[in-house]
């Protein structure tokens, strides 16, 4: 038996009687009884442990634990376990890891323990204010529904959060760790000693701690790059997801208690977007600059609450007092651009008038879209020139030119915009600028920082996709591959090619034979340079976090477009892994023995998107629906019709897929799954003209 709480956002009421907000906070002083076999956390020491007896004569333990300081209730938490723990002890701070017995015995928490005392001392390092409990402990549940929960003294993660295997000496297991350790020590300053006003500035406790996240994971972890994974897991996601959204990161009180629920504010615009723009304001104030505000800020409301324009108070105080940084406006009017306006600016450029023009990014290929896009931000502009860097910039209103920026004949004058991601936003190049850069690419493309590049890829394609240039200028971009080493930037190419749910549409089209010549004489270098270390010395990749993130989507990649030597090695290592008899991946989603029940749908799906998987996969369905529908029901067959959407290409295969679900569904259940299936149909109609235009410029350009 295991007893855990999960307060936040609004579950405290549901415990103990309390005004559930967070601006209201106290001290709690907290008592439990409990079975004497087990033991009781909460987020102060235990002070007393006694026994009472109950009316029936059996004996129960109570533990008081002493009391907290003033604190808001979504932060109030316990826990009552037979878990084992191991500790260390850091400045004073006594630091607990709780989990199963055999996991502690295993030594699968000893990873966690070793980071989590450094990081601590990181955070009071950089922030210049300590920690201001005796103990720490973090406990590790088998399930859990959040990654972790920051519960002040008292962190609550769920098990892969915070388990590793010792002989696991590769990075990618170890960083995510990291990463969400790291994020819950960071809620310790942002969020539990200074909280936001209420739910709306959500953002300053979320976003705040993801930017902290990738420090403190970096700090411990020194073999991570930060401006690339930063840019990878956090900026590149939420800039796809941000221009499909219509929430704004920072709204009014009034227009949530109105129309959202409070949950759906935990997503990846109050996380992502608010760590992205975080980035940014560090990266034009300076981060010693924003460091101290930040200190300023967290000392002024310590065991109280702040909003957003508390926080531009203390920026814009810290940028009075100097002069080395000057801004073209104030901190709040520049910041609240950001904040309190959905969606972000696509900049344009002509280098030929040296002008850059903004306009919010949308999908201009919908045309629904056109007239209710009319916002501007205040835009910090760092970029380089011929590879070296200027004097960062801004634009503050919709356009504006900048002299500097335009360019001489010379196919040698390039211009590079939002250098180092220094920006949260997309760029639009000229033609001219374009075919400079592709050529920069070809010749030598190390003169483009590495993050540089991706984001010039990623920008391309997602500007391809809303309409903004045809595809043949993102394809143009791909030429120089062959000279590409990074890994995290071969898969962005990837992922805008050959997305995962399209392997086996691709493979009917005349496109699949030209992409196979032009995408595996590029692939070969970097293809051949794994696989060598697959070959010997698998080992050797363990500090290569991109690589074990990775090469499962190059390799993947090789083999579906036939690449000999790559089909050979997956036998290989495939026949090496079926000697184990015990293989039966689709009936594991039926028992709970091997996964937890809520990872059958994944594992349907993972099926259902393989070229051959996706006939077993239906087949599986359809014969265990009655076994399957009781415990997943409708979420499952939403999941797999979903996936069984994108291979819908006529009326005839929407019918199919029809008599199942006509003899499955309830009646507006079938309609929702009608229109979806009407949809995909569409979406592959459009995506049918995309690949006609694909393959006649690899055509052209195959054999360059």
């Amino acid at each position: 038996m295991l007893i855990a709480s999960q307060m936040e956002p609004t579950y405290a009421r549901r415990v103990y009687p309390c005004f559930d907000e967070p601006a209201m906070k106290a001290t709690f002083s907290i008592r439990i009884v409990h079975d004497p076999s087990y033991v009781s956390l909460s987020n102060m020491p235990a002070i007393d442990v006694s026994e009472v007896k109950d009316e029936n004569g059996s004996l129960w333990t109570v533990t008081t634990f002493n009391t907290s300081l003033k604190m808001s209730t979504y932060l109030t938490a316990f826990v009552i376990c037979d878990f084992d723990y191991v500790t260390r002890t850091e400045r004073g701070n006594e630091i607990r890891i709780w989990a199963r017995k055999e996991a502690v015995k295993n030594g699968y928490v000893d990873y966690a323990l070793n980071i989590t005392g450094p990081i601590f001392s990181f955070l009071e390092d950089v922030l210049n204010i300590s920690y201001p409990l005796p103990k720490t402990d973090l406990v590790a549940l088998p399930d859990f529904g959040a990654g972790g929960m920051e519960n002040w003294g008292l962190m609550i993660f769920q098990e892969a959060s915070l388990m590793n295997l010792p002989s696991d000496e590769f990075t990618s297991r170890k960083a995510m760790i990291a990463l969400v350790v790291s994020h819950e020590l960071g809620h310790q300053w942002f969020g539990n000693l200074v909280t936001m006003n209420w739910w709306n500035d959500l953002w300053l406790n979320e976003g705040l701690a993801s930017y902290f996240e990738y420090l403190g994971a970096t700090f411990v972890e020194p073999k991570l790059s930060l401006d690339k994974i930063f840019y990878v897991h956090v900026v590149q996601p939420v800039l796809r997801e941000d221009s499909e959204i219509v929430r704004s990161l920072s709204e009014s009180e009034d227009k949530i208690k109105g129309s959202f629920s409070l949950m759906s504010l935990f997503d990846n615009i109050t996380y992502s977007k608010g760590a992205s723009i975080t980035w940014m304001l560090s990266g034009f104030l300076t981060e010693k600059l924003f460091i101290r505000a930040l200190t300023s800020y967290l000392k002024e409301f310590s065991f109280s609450n702040a909003n957003q324009d508390d926080l531009w108070t203390h920026i814009q105080m810290v940028v009075d007092g100097q002069d080395e940084v000057q801004l073209p406006a104030s901190v709040k009017q520049i910041m609240d651009s950001w904040t309190c306006q959905n969606g972000f600016p696509v900049l344009t450029l002509n280098l030929t008038t040296g002008t850059i023009r903004q306009e919010q990014f949308f999908n201009k290929k919908n045309r629904k879209n056109t007239d209710s896009y009319n916002n501007t931000w205040i835009i910090p502009i760092s970029w380089m020139r011929n590879g070296s860097s200027q004097p960062l910039t801004w634009l503050d209103k919709s356009s504006k030119m900048f002299p500097e920026m335009q360019v001489s004949e010379s196919e040698y004058d390039w211009i590079l915009l939002n250098v180092n991601l220094s920006g949260y936003y997309r760029v639009n190049y000229d033609q001219l600028n374009l075919k400079r850069l592709a050529r920069l690419l070809e010749t030598d493309p190390k003169a483009i920082p590495a993050v540089s590049r991706f984001q010039l890829i990623d920008d391309v394609f997602a500007l391809t996709d809303f309409g903004y240039v045809p595809i043949e200028t993102a394809l143009e971009l791909t030429k120089y591959l062959a000279k590409e080493d990074e890994l995290f930037i071969w898969n962005v190419v990837l992922l805008n090619l050959i997305p995962d749910n399209l392997e086996s549409i691709l493979k009917n089209y005349e496109v699949y034979p030209l992409l196979k010549k032009y995408l595996l004489k590029r692939m070969l270098p970097i293809y051949h340079y794994y696989a060598g270390f697959i070959h010997q010395n698998v080992d050797a990749l363990e500090d290569d976090y991109f690589a074990q993130v990775y090469l499962e989507k190059l390799f993947a990649t090789a083999c579906w477009l036939g690449l000999q030597d790559c089909l050979d090695l997956s036998s290989e290592l495939y026949a090496k892994w079926m000697d184990n008899p015990e293989h039966k991946y689709l009936q594991y989603g039926l028992s709970d023995t091997l996964f937890s029940s809520n990872c059958t749908s994944a594992i349907i799906s993972h099926v259902v998107t393989t070229d051959i998987g996706h006939r077993i996969a239906w087949e599986f369905v359809t014969e265990n629906w009655p076994l399957l529908s009781q415990g997943y029901g409708q979420e499952l067959l939403h999941d797999v019709l979903k996936v069984m959407g994108r291979f819908v290409k006529t009326d005839v295969q929407i019918q199919e897929l029809q008599v199942f679900y006509n003899a499955t569904l309830e009646e507006d259940e079938r309609e929702a799954i009608t229109l979806l299936l009407e949809s995909a149909k569409l979406e592959n109609i459009e995506r049918r003209k995309l690949l006609i235009e694909v393959a006649s410029w690899l055509e052209k350009n195959v054999d360059d």
